[in-house]
């Protein structure tokens, strides 16, 4: 029998519960993935969202034609409780429990700003459809499942912030997520599991939250680095398609570059 994690909601280490999850992870298509409500403990979760930092207060911004959010991984400052989350889904019998649910072995994380964090968006942010890195640019391990858990207590569907998966050719949503407070979406990375969220309108001083976290497996020899590659949806206007490509041609081709010449410093 699994240890209970007094983190998590121990409803999730029941044995039919397990069972259940993996069955919903595999009947998924074409992205596997699971949708899991009241994933934390309560008291967990409202800490972390009383203390969840100011957009203002995070150390990473993005605020381009594919992106606007903000992002912040260093914890140190922060209340105990988002290093005792980033413990808790790092540790051994949380990885033991999300191999039990996906069937995917030798999962492991990295404890670096491209392993896990917080994302944030203020009113007018977005994240237009993409995929991720597939390999971590300094432990060459391949990036095979995502884990983001939301802290919105208050959402509204007009809004916008839907996490939104589409098909292969995004040229359809295939679903549509709502970033719910203490909801837990867990889905695996592919050249197919394309993603984002569109553009937030917001009253006041709300923001989009979220707690991000990646795990890797062992890499094959045959796979490329490539970094995230965004995809404009069908409706976006043409200057637009135009510019995506290019930018993610000459981002991918610099980065490359750099890996070749064993530049990591400027990658992590």
């Amino acid at each position: 029998m699994m240890e209970k994690n007094k983190w998590l909601n121990p409803d999730l280490f029941l044995t039919p519960n397990i069972h259940d999850l993996n069955q919903q992870f595999y009947s998924s298509k074409p992205i596997r993935l699971l949708v899991i409500d009241n994933f934390l403990d309560k008291n967990l979760a409202h800490t972390i969202y009383n203390h969840f930092p100011a957009v203002k207060e995070m150390k990473t911004h993005y605020h381009g034609i594919k992106e606007k959010k903000s992002e912040h991984s260093d914890f140190s400052k922060l209340d105990i409780a988002f290093s005792r989350l980033h413990e808790e889904l790092s540790s051994g019998h949380f990885i033991e429990w999300l191999t039990r649910v996906t069937s995917i072995k030798n999962l492991e994380t990295i404890n670096d700003r491209l392993g896990y964090g917080l994302h944030q968006g203020a009113n007018n942010s977005f994240l237009d459809i993409h995929i991720d890195y597939n390999l971590h640019p300094v432990k060459k391990k391949y990036r095979k499942l995502n884990f983001i858990l939301f802290f919105n207590k208050q959402w509204e569907k007009n809004w916008g912030g839907d996490l939104e998966l589409w098909d292969e050719k995004v040229q359809n949503c295939i679903q549509s997520i709502s970033p719910l407070f203490n909801r837990c979406v867990i889905f695996e990375c592919s050249d197919i599991s394309y993603h984002g969220y569109s553009r937030i309108i917001v009253p006041g001083d709300i923001t989009r939250k979220s707690y991000y976290q990646y795990y890797f497996i062992p890499a094959e020899k045959d796979i490329s680095f490539h970094d995230t590659i965004f995809k404009p949806k069908p409706q976006e206007p043409a200057i637009k398609k135009l510019l995506t490509p290019a930018k993610d041609f000459v981002k991918n081709s610099a980065k490359k570059i750099l890996l070749k010449l064993g530049l990591k410093k400027f990658l992590e």
